[in-house]
């Protein structure tokens, strides 16, 4: 038995939990048809076999026609999701896992024109920002019936033979009802505290009603709005109470703030540059004084932390859900006495922000994440060890190290600067974004503990190579900066890596001109305005900054808008002339015709990357497969098996060295080439 206050067993009610950590509710949208199948449950079932004590499913499973899923959520008021969560119950318990699901009606929380097209309700007319529909206000037959659905999807859950549901409280049509902001309706369901809580209580007595003692109910609900108004922490503590008195509440979940805007939502869920665990003391003093199992999850990215809130009693249980995003062996490893082995969760959110623009859940360095029927977390031993060449020591290069490395191989990576990191390096020059960095680290460490050989400051050429009589040489070069977009004045421009670098020092009045709406512009924008400059950011796009997603562009906003910073859609720099000592910027537009000229003294070009790829067309005549990668067997996980060029090496290239696109897709192309070879 270990010390280790994170792997001691925790018994809930009658139910015992292995140790204290849990991937608390959230949506990865994997669901298809509505249903949580192979995909979705061979992602849990990777934690459970990664040794996490409670897997819960689903962020805000569905309870009702008239809440339609808009991140691609359970559809648990359907009887056919009943066969789908019995076997990823079945699975997961198998692997030692304890589960459970979040039930939920979104009330306004979600849109009108998805799912049936049914009206959305709340308790009051307010519309909610983030999803911008205006909701008829509840009425009577609404709640009732409303209130069965919760119980009928309980019971499927029960039958479906998971462990418990989690009600949300937090964001919701419950936590509507709750706060005094969203609440307008009359007496009996508006008004003081016990008529604002009286939907909650009725839904908890239905279910309990329905499904007995035996089946563990929990509520996630926000205990302090942080906001004039609203729920407060003491109204919070109170609602907790009678949470508890109710007799129907096994545990508590701990919310603080709220999620009506992405600036708020991103204070609730904090990414990279933000505190780590900012609402963990605030949730211990709920389990201090309410006297409840708690649950707690706000950016605990670490086991440090985590064990942390568990030894101080804190948290019975401790939400490492983004982090097992990242690597679902964490249990395993702390078990193991292998810590230093965790992938680093970096908060770099794009998990979340990809589901809040509609697409699925990915870590941003873990792309085996969410693909576990054709992506290993584990790396297993080639057959046969052969002998590979990398060349750059980027996000790319370094994942194709690392794969090949624990496939047997024997590796050997060039690299012509004198750190490792390619453009992450350069990003996490930017202090909010230094995390990044954890995701070169982490690479190098396990590059380091297989013998990978490095050689940094090295231009290699083609002889450079062959000399090695490799195997297979992978080209993982990345790109270089493409700024020279306009019809004439391109050499008076610089790039925003000249800017995030330092090569170049910010002017006084900066156009900054960004049309490929990445990370890297913003970042130079703010480099530009903590400087003092005043920067005018414009893009021919319809919206600025588009590939920066929701709650990444919350730090920005937070960063420029107090500065003179100002923002310009749907307008293209077309050229740039000398005028004097000032440069005269000439710009147009793709929607008429038109003319304008303006006045700077510098103008910054954000166009993207062209694949640094010369040693790729280089060595491309010399390889057996002349370059050619064969789709089909990459896509369904086969070796490659290419030939039409002279015996000798296998020649890939990956990341931006095909094309410009982003840590994510450069890891991934790695992954699913390397570990096949």
């Amino acid at each position: 038995m270990s010390n280790d206050p994170l792997l001691q067993p925790y018994l809930l009610k009658h139910l015992t939990l292995r140790n204290r950590i849990m991937t608390t509710s959230h949506e990865p949208a994997y669901p298809e048809d509505g249903m949580p199948k192979d995909r979705y449950r061979l992602y849990h079932l990777e934690r459970a076999k990664g040794g996490v004590a409670l897997t819960m499913t689903a962020g805000s499973a569905t309870v009702s026609k008239d809440s339609p899923p808009v991140f691609n959520n359970i559809l648990a008021y359907k009887d056919e999701v009943v066969p789908w969560m019995k076997r990823l119950a079945d699975d997961c318990h198998e692997a030692g896992a304890a589960v459970m699901i979040q039930l939920t009606h979104l009330g306004r929380r979600t849109r009108w024109d998805k799912g049936d097209w049914l009206p959305t309700v709340a308790a009051g007319p307010s519309r909610e920002p983030a999803h911008r529909a205006f909701p008829k206000v509840i009425e009577d037959w609404d709640i009732a019936r409303i209130i069965t659905d919760y119980a009928d999807a309980c019971e499927r859950m029960q039958a479906a033979g998971l462990d418990g549901v989690e009600f949300e409280c937090y964001g919701h049509l419950m936590d509507q009802f709750m706060s005094p902001l969203t609440n307008a309706l009359p007496p009996p369901y508006g008004g003081s505290l016990e008529n604002r809580a009286r939907f909650a209580m009725e839904v908890l007595a239905a279910c309990r009603k329905r499904v007995g003692q035996t089946f563990l109910l929990g509520m996630r609900y926000t205990a302090d709005e942080t906001e004039p108004g609203g729920i407060s922490e003491e109204e919070g503590i109170a609602i907790g109470h009678l949470f508890k008195a109710s007799g129907n509440v096994d545990f508590l979940n701990i919310i603080r703030g709220r999620i009506f805007t992405d600036p708020a939502m991103t204070d609730v869920i904090p990414i990279q540059g933000m505190a780590s665990a900012p609402h963990l003391d605030f949730a211990g003093r709920i389990r201090a004084e309410v006297g409840l199992p708690t649950f707690h999850a706000s950016r605990i990215p670490d086991v440090a932390t985590a064990r942390h809130a568990v030894q101080t009693g804190q948290l019975d249980m401790v939400g490492m859900t983004r982090a097992h995003i990242a690597d679902p062996h964490i249990v395993a490893k702390i078990r193991e006495g292998r810590e230093e082995d965790i992938r680093p969760c970096v908060g770099a959110t794009y998990c979340l922000d990809r589901i809040y623009q509609g697409g699925m859940a990915l870590c941003i360095h873990n792309p085996a994440t969410g693909r576990e029927e054709t992506m290993p977390h584990q790396i297993t031993p080639a057959q046969l060890p052969k002998r590979v060449v990398v060349v750059g020591a980027g996000p790319a290069g370094l994942e194709a190290a690392r794969v090949a490395a624990d496939r047997g191989h024997d590796v050997t990576v060039f690299e012509v600067a004198d750190l490792p990191g390619g453009q992450l390096r350069l990003t996490a020059r930017t202090r909010r974004r230094a995390e990044m960095i954890g995701i070169i680290d982490w690479r190098m460490a396990q590059c380091a503990a297989k013998g990978v050989k490095f050689h940094f400051n090295t231009w290699a050429e083609a002889d450079d190579i062959t000399v090695l009589s490799p195997d297979v040489v992978i080209i993982a070069t990345g790109g270089l900066p493409d700024k020279d977009v306009l019809a004439y004045g391109n050499e008076l421009t610089v790039s925003a890596w000249d800017i995030l670098s330092g090569d170049v020092k910010p002017g006084a009045n900066v156009l900054l001109y960004d049309d490929a709406g990445d990370h890297t512009a913003l970042q130079a924008a703010q480099v530009l305005a903590d400087s003092g400059a005043q920067v005018e950011v414009m893009t021919p796009d319809r919206s600025f900054a588009p590939e920066v997603m929701a709650m990444n562009l919350v730090p920005y906003m937070r960063a420029l808008q107090d500065k003179p910073v100002t923002f310009t859609v749907t307008y293209r720099l077309t050229g740039a002339r000398r005028d004097g000592n000032l440069l005269k910027a000439v710009i147009g537009s793709d929607y008429m015709a038109l003319t304008q000229e303006r006045h700077f003294d510098q103008i910054v070009v954000n166009h993207g990357t062209q694949p640094n790829a010369g040693l790729y067309f280089d060595l491309k005549p010399l390889s057996e497969n002349l370059g050619a990668v064969d789709y089909a067997a990459l896509i369904d996980g086969r070796p490659q098996e290419m030939t039409g060029g002279p015996k000798g090496f296998r020649l890939f290239r990956i990341g931006d060295a095909v094309e410009a696109r982003n840590t994510h897709a450069a890891i991934y192309d790695a992954l699913r080439l390397m570990k096949d070879i």
